[in-house]
């Protein structure tokens, strides 16, 4: 009786932390008057890294490359850094017309990080013309590790399930570093050069955002939406 006792305990636990570890599935709704999430994303004190010398096929990629993983403007804005609104509800999540596109161009992948919904296909184009590999670090979607010679300019890669950041590399070329978000819901995305981002048609509400670089971590902030309205933000990351 003990033993049974025990055992029905501890199946009883174990879906308890099953249920605990379940994560409700984003809901699309109708999106009416919603409103939009506009800033910048800084990093006070952060300086680009020296630049990193090539030692493999100089005649495509050139002598020597900017690190890609962080690159800073003159004021602070950070390039690259992911911004999620961490939504349960909104705008349907819609799929590409076109499959986003990634490509291998002077030896460094173009853009250095790609936001897809979930279930894309990566259009991998080869505009080098030498031999590249698509080598991505994945663990919840296979991962793939695929030469691309020069007489394969274009290979289609699936992207099944929601994952971040999955790490894209080239291991002939060992300074190329890219990065593939494939998420669940549309309201993510990307700093440009200057640091800046927008995210539109969120519903009226208080939310939680995350904040992802490749170098510098990840951070949350808090955001409150109002209809109609443009919530403008100014946040820092790694100072």
């Amino acid at each position: 009786m003990r033993r049974s006792g025990l055992f029905a305990c501890a199946v009883a636990v174990a879906a308890m932390v099953s249920l605990a570890g379940r994560v409700a599935a984003y809901e699309a709704i109708d999106v009416t008057n919603g409103g939009k999430l506009t800033g910048t994303v800084k990093a006070p004190g952060a300086k680009s890294p020296a630049k990193i010398e090539v030692t493999k096929d100089p005649q495509i990629c050139g002598k020597e490359k900017e690190p890609a993983d962080l690159r800073v403007g003159p004021d602070g804005g950070l390039a690259d850094a992911v911004v999620v609104v961490k939504a349960s509800k909104g705008k349907k999540v819609e799929m590409p017309a076109q499959p986003p596109v990634f490509d291998q161009k002077g030896c460094e992948f173009h853009p250095h990080v790609l936001v897809f919904p979930a279930g894309s296909t990566i259009e991998v184009l080869n505009s080098d013309g030498i031999l590249h590999n698509v080598h991505s670090e994945s663990t919840v979607n296979p991962p793939v590790n695929q030469a691309q010679p020069k007489f394969k300019p274009k290979i289609m890669i699936k992207v099944e399930k929601p994952e971040w950041p999955i790490h894209v590399k080239c291991d002939v070329h060992g300074w190329m570093s890219g990065y593939w978000i494939s998420t669940d819901q549309p309201y993510v995305a990307v700093t440009d050069a200057q640091g800046k981002f927008t995210i539109a048609d969120l519903p009226p509400g208080d939310y939680d955002v995350e904040i992802w670089h490749p170098t510098l971590g990840k951070k949350m902030e808090k955001a409150s939406i109002t209809a109609g309205g443009d919530t403008n933000v100014s946040w820092t990351l790694g100072g």
